[in-house]
């Protein structure tokens, strides 16, 4: 069992339909049919939405996204039309709303790897492989791969896990010139991005978009490039071989799986509230990605 510690109740604004209460965003439907997407600080962990949230968590991941889809600009479109209010939306919602297109999702988390951990450390450790790819020996925790690979999953459900697919099965499920678009934006998009932190002292170790159709043109959703949705690591800690310190929510998930949380993972029970300590380091975490990888003082 898993998903929502305490699922909250999604505000009611005029003129907008409420339609999906997601881990982190609110998404609603306004009267032109556009989507208006709405970050909260919310976190996640284990597949459990925590019942504590974490300040300012949404309006970084917002504006992070909205600084990389500049930066991406040339190589994929995005789905982001307007960062004005909606009328009548609360003044919460300042810095955390994006008004987008509303387009034909699919159903697939694009994940890239550029270096070896996580789940795709494991399916190496008993297969070496990763999705099917095979990968030469020798590699450990946080080795840089010889290239990037395209290694997607399918799209889980709040508190469920997402599901590590072979590319063959993307084909057979979106089509093989769907499939071969996606690989291809993936690892492109995920190249620049690799580029870029790189100049500013952050390794990106890997990370997961989601595409959707506008017409014929594949798109940009969702979020990109946060500490949500990637693994950033310190360039000048970065040593394979162990784990890497992180910009991200490993602080909490470190503080769940401590003695201190007297939390059971494998029971079916619910995590505890965070403590103050845990809150404040994992902020500092996401505004100091957002700085280092902008340059701009978060404020």
């Amino acid at each position: 069992m898993s998903g929502f510690v305490e699922k909250p109740e999604p505000l009611q604004v005029p003129g907008l339909v409420h339609l999906h209460t997601g881990k982190v965003r609110e998404l609603y439907r306004n009267e032109a049919g556009d989507l208006v997407m709405v970050a909260s600080d919310r976190i996640s962990a284990y597949d459990w939405v925590l019942p504590t949230e974490i300040p300012d968590k949404g309006r970084v991941l917002t504006q992070l996204s909205l600084w990389w889809f500049d930066q991406l600009a040339d190589l994929a479109p995005n789905h982001v039309l307007s960062t004005e209010l909606p009328p009548g939306a609360p003044a919460d919602w300042e810095g955390r709303a994006l008004v987008c297109k509303s387009l034909r999702m699919v159903p697939v988390e694009c994940v890239a790897r550029g270096y070896l951990t996580g789940s795709g450390l494991a399916e190496y450790d008993e297969t070496r492989t990763v999705c099917g790819l095979a990968l030469p020996e020798g590699l450990v925790d946080g080795s840089e791969l010889p290239a990037p690979i395209f290694t997607p999953a399918t799209k889980a459900e709040v508190g469920e896990h997402d599901e590590n697919v072979s590319y063959e099965e993307v084909a057979r499920q979106v089509g093989a010139d769907t499939a071969a678009a996606l690989r291809q934006s993936t690892l492109a998009v995920y190249s620049r991005a690799r580029d870029i932190a790189r100049e500013r002292g952050i390794v990106l170790a890997d990370t997961k978009f989601e595409f959707g159709f506008d017409g014929d043109d594949l798109v940009l959703a969702d979020e990109v490039l946060t500490p949500d949705s990637s693994r950033f690591w310190p360039a000048d800690r970065w040593e394979p071989g162990r784990a890497q310190p992180s910009y991200d929510k490993q602080f909490v998930r470190d503080w769940l799986t401590s003695a201190e949380s007297g939390w059971d993972r494998g029971s079916e029970q619910p995590p505890p509230p965070l403590p103050p300590q845990v809150v404040d380091a994992t902020r500092a975490k996401y505004v100091e990605a957002y700085e280092l990888l902008t340059g701009q003082r978060w404020s």
